[in-house]
């Protein structure tokens, strides 16, 4: 697996900073090619119960989950909410421009950024208010206790009124030389707010933004900004007040939130985040390979490498299986014992543009063309 630069800058920062994006190349001479499939061990009976359709996803789309409902948005503007279990809309808007961050949903507010940065809050499908954001945005909005925090391009960090869009408060670190675009890690712990700020898990007060504690996961190395470039993915995997973050490129960890030191760290080297159970917590690794690594201390318990080279979505745990997709649109399930194969389920034929989510015993999958697939156990 080879990796592609490209480096923008950002106007919106007066070219102090430049944002870099990484894509995995699926093809070329110097690609290692995937092993073959083999036949569908099919140990798992799953069925399509439901699909649907929305914009194609370019972007780091999170798929919410709320009470039995789902949250998505499309490139195109478009955002729709459904029923997870029948595939039904609850409600569809489109915000009149392409978006790039999205979705944060509490059930209730919906909360999206266009690629004009506007953050675009909507209250059942309809838009109450809109405002403009100083910074490019590239994480969704979290929504949580009645506010719409946003996490910036520039490492702000602010929040809003959900009601009303009112500014709360705003608390800007200091930016780095290069910024990753993709999505962050922006996530509600009890009463903290915890965020990803370059290599550190921050925990900030959401009243008004003071930092309560500030864990470091992984340190900048190297001799030029590409080099030293650290930063949090999202994608986190939480058992209590503990929660398991990975470092781009660098490392995985779980840090205690309570008192805001990391319990352990673990070199590892891939580009998307984390999912676990009580016992073991799953990543995959930029070259494909699964890896499962015992909650407690970290130490490895088994490594698969039968999707290797393949261009796979962050896990998730469903039941006695992990879930990862792949780039041509085919959804694994392992075992969560020992990471061999249990089924394999047919989308579209596209990659995920999203991580699949689990809701009210429907798993749902989201692809880069804009295909929605609910998948339930036969």
């Amino acid at each position: 697996m080879t990796y592609k630069y490209s480096i923008k800058s950002l106007q919106a920062l007066a070219g102090s900073v430049v944002i870099l994006a990484l894509s995995a190349c699926a093809s070329g001479s110097s690609s290692p090619k995937p092993d073959e499939l083999g036949p569908n061990p099919a140990l798992l009976g799953a069925r399509l119960a439901w699909s649907g359709k929305i914009g194609p996803v370019d972007f780091p789309l999170q798929v919410k989950a709320s009470g039995g409902n789902v949250s998505l948005a499309g490139s195109d503007g478009s955002v729709v909410s459904l029923d997870a279990r029948t595939g039904a809309e609850l409600w569809r808007a489109n915000v009149g421009a392409p978006i790039v961050a999205g979705v944060g949903s509490d059930g209730r507010f919906a909360a999206v950024v266009t690629r004009d940065s506007e953050l675009v809050v909507m209250d059942q499908g309809q838009s109450p208010w809109r405002t403009r954001l100083t910074t490019q945005v590239f994480t969704a909005p979290l929504v949580a206790g009645e506010r719409v925090f946003v996490f910036g391009a520039d490492r702000s960090v602010a929040a809003f009124d959900a009601a009303t869009g009112r500014k709360l408060w705003q608390n800007q670190r200091p930016g780095e030389a290069l910024v990753l675009r993709q999505s962050g890690l922006l996530m509600a712990v009890g009463n903290t707010l915890v965020v990803g700020l370059s290599g550190h898990l921050v925990g900030m007060n959401p009243i008004n933004g003071s930092v309560v504690w500030d864990a470091p996961v992984a340190t900048p190395r190297g001799t030029n900004d590409i080099e030293r470039l650290v930063d949090l993915v999202s994608g986190a995997s939480r058992e209590g007040d503990v929660v398991c973050v990975r470092a781009f490129q660098a490392a995985v960890a779980c840090v205690d939130t309570v008192r805001g030191v990391v319990n352990w760290k673990k070199p590892a080297f891939g580009s998307v985040g984390l999912q676990g159970d009580t016992q073991q917590v799953y990543g995959v690794e930029s070259d494909g390979r699964l890896i499962a690594w015992r909650r407690a201390d970290g130490e490895p318990v088994w490594t698969s490498d039968r999707l290797r080279y393949r261009q796979l979505s962050a896990p998730l745990v469903l039941g006695r299986s992990v879930v990862v997709g792949d780039d041509t649109g085919w959804v694994h399930l392992l075992s969560r014992s020992d990471g061999s194969a249990l089924a394999r389920l047919a989308t579209d034929g596209s990659a995920l543009g999203a991580t699949p989510v689990v809701v009210n015993g429907t798993m749902v999958v989201v692809s880069s063309k804009g295909g929605v697939f609910g998948f339930q156990p036969e």
